[in-house]
C-alpha cells in the first residue's frame, strides 16, 4: 500500500508539474494589470500686445483653467481602452472685442476688455481609443474617436494605426491616419454684421466694409503619420517622424479684423472699426519631419532631446529644439528643467495693421502666422513610488506631479502655465 501511494503521490506530482509549465507556457501577460487613471489641473496665464481680433494690435491677456481626466482600462489579456475628457473654461480680453460695445463701464478699446458675454467661453472634448496587442506583443492596431465642442466651432475626429516591433523590440515602426471634420458658427465682429449701426462713429466720409460672409463653414483635416524608433544601445535611443497633413475649407478666422491700408479709418471711442475680417486659402499642406534622442547618462541623469523641421503651403518654415534632463532625487524624487526654442518665417500672407490692401486676395494679422522666435523654459518635479504604498478602498496613489511652464515670443506674447497631476491605480 505504502509503495502504491508513493507511486500515485509520484505521477500527481509529476503531472501537477507537467501542467503547470505548460501553463506557464501559455501565459500571456495583460498589457495593462489594472485600471489606471491620471487627472490634470492647469492653469494658464497670457499676456500681449497682437491680438488678431482687433486687427493685429491690442490686448491678449488671456486665463485659461483646464481640468482633464484620462482613463486607460484593460479589455482582456490584450487591449486597452483610453478615455481622455476635460474642460477649458477661459476668459479673454481679446475674444472679448468681437463686440467691444457690449461693456458697461469703461469706453471701447483695443486695449481694454469687454465685459459682454463674448469675454469667456468653455471647451469641452472627449476623446477615446482602443489599443490591441498581438499575442507576442510585436503589433499593434490602435483606433480613435475625438469630439470636441465650445460655441462657435465643433470638431469631429477619427483614426486607425498600426505599429510593428521587430528586431527583439530594439526598432518599431508606426503608420497612423487622422482625419478630422469641424464647422464653424462663424461669429463675426459686431460693426461687419448685418443691422449694426451707430451715431457715434468718427471718420472721414461715410463708414463702409469690404466684408462678405463666408459661404463655407467646413474645415477637413487629413493627417498621415509615420515614425520608426530604435535603440541603439543600452543607453542611447533615437526616433524619427514625418507627417503629411492637408487641411482643406473654411481656414480663416472669422471673428478676426484687417485693416487696409487703402482704406480710411472709422472709430467708435478708441475702437477703430474692421475693414474686414482675415481671408485665407482654401487649402493647406503641412510637412513637419522630426527626431528625438534619449541617452541614460547614469541612474540619476537622463538626456532627452527633440528636433522638428515645419514647412507648409503657406510659406510658415518652422525650426524647433528641446531639451529635457529628468535628474533622479533618490527613490522618490525626481526634477526635470527643460528648455525649448523656436523661430518661424511669416505666412506669404501676414500683414501687420494697415500693410495689406483692399485689392490683394488673401491677407492676415494674425501674429501667430508672423516671423517670431520664442523660448520657453520649464521646470518639474515628480514624487512616486513610496506613494504606492497609500491605498484608500482600491484606489491606489502612484505618484504627484507639479510642473511650470514659462514662454516668451519676441514681438511680446508671453504665458505662464501651472500644471499639478495625479496618476493612480484602481484595483
Amino acid at each position: 500500500m505504502k509503495k502504491i501511494l508513493n507511486t500515485l503521490f509520484f505521477i500527481f506530482t509529476a503531472t501537477l508539474a507537467l501542467w503547470s509549465q505548460e501553463e506557464k507556457s501559455n501565459y500571456t501577460k495583460s498589457v495593462l494589470e489594472k485600471v489606471s487613471v491620471q487627472t490634470l489641473f492647469s492653469y494658464y496665464t497670457q499676456e500681449g500686445n497682437n491680438a488678431a481680433v482687433t486687427g493685429g494690435e491690442g490686448t491678449e491677456a488671456l486665463t485659461n483653467a483646464a481640468p482633464t481626466m484620462v482613463v486607460q482600462i484593460p479589455i482582456g489579456a490584450d487591449g486597452i481602452l483610453t478615455v481622455d475628457t476635460g474642460l477649458s473654461a477661459y476668459t479673454s480680453a481679446s475674444s472679448s472685442n468681437v463686440n467691444p460695445f457690449d461693456g458697461k463701464s469703461a469706453d471701447a478699446s483695443p486695449w481694454v476688455a469687454s465685459s459682454g458675454p463674448s469675454s469667456s467661453d468653455v471647451l469641452a472634448h472627449f476623446n477615446s481609443s482602443y489599443a490591441h496587442f498581438s499575442k507576442d506583443r510585436n503589433t499593434i492596431y490602435n483606433a480613435s474617436l475625438a469630439v470636441s465642442k465650445e460655441y462657435d466651432y465643433q470638431s469631429l475626429g477619427f483614426g486607425v494605426g498600426v505599429s510593428k516591433l521587430y528586431n527583439e523590440k530594439n526598432t518599431e515602426l508606426g503608420l497612423n491616419l487622422q482625419v478630422y471634420m469641424d464647422e464653424h458658427d462663424p461669429q463675426y465682429p459686431i460693426e461687419l454684421r448685418t443691422g449694426f449701426f451707430d451715431f457715434n462713429i468718427r471718420g472721414e466720409g461715410t463708414y463702409t466694409n469690404a466684408f462678405a460672409a463666408f459661404s463655407q463653414t467646413k474645415r477637413n483635416t487629413y493627417a498621415l503619420s509615420f515614425n520608426m524608433t530604435q535603440i541603439l544601445t543600452e543607453k542611447m535611443q533615437v526616433s524619427f517622424f514625418i507627417d503629411a497633413v492637408m487641411q482643406e475649407g473654411l481656414l480663416s478666422s472669422p471673428l478676426q479684423r484687417v485693416y487696409f491700408a487703402d482704406k480710411p479709418d472709422f472709430y467708435i471711442d478708441a475702437f477703430q472699426l474692421a475693414d474686414n475680417v482675415e481671408r485665407l486659402p482654401f487649402y493647406r499642406y503641412k510637412y513637419p519631419v522630426g527626431a528625438r534622442f534619449n541617452y541614460y547618462i547614469s541612474d540619476a541623469i537622463i538626456l532627452r532631446s527633440y528636433a522638428r523641421y515645419y514647412l507648409d503651403s503657406w510659406g510658415v518654415s518652422g525650426l524647433t529644439a528641446e531639451i529635457e534632463m529628468p535628474i533622479s532625487l533618490g527613490l522618490n524624487w525626481a526634477v526635470y528643467p527643460s528648455f525649448r526654442h523656436y523661430n518661424q518665417t511669416a505666412a506669404d500672407y501676414f500683414y501687420p495693421k494697415e500693410m495689406a490692401l483692399s485689392t490683394d486676395q488673401y491677407y492676415t494679422s494674425d501674429y501667430d502666422l508672423a516671423s517670431f522666435s520664442s523660448q520657453q523654459w520649464g521646470f518639474g518635479v515628480r514624487y512616486r513610488d513610496a506613494l504606492s504604498q497609500f491605498s484608500l478602498w482600491k484606489i491606489g496613489l502612484k505618484s504627484i506631479e507639479l510642473r511650470y511652464i514659462h514662454y516668451n515670443r519676441n514681438n511680446g506674447l508671453s504665458f505662464d502655465q501651472t500644471a499639478l497631476g495625479l496618476n493612480f491605480d484602481i484595483d
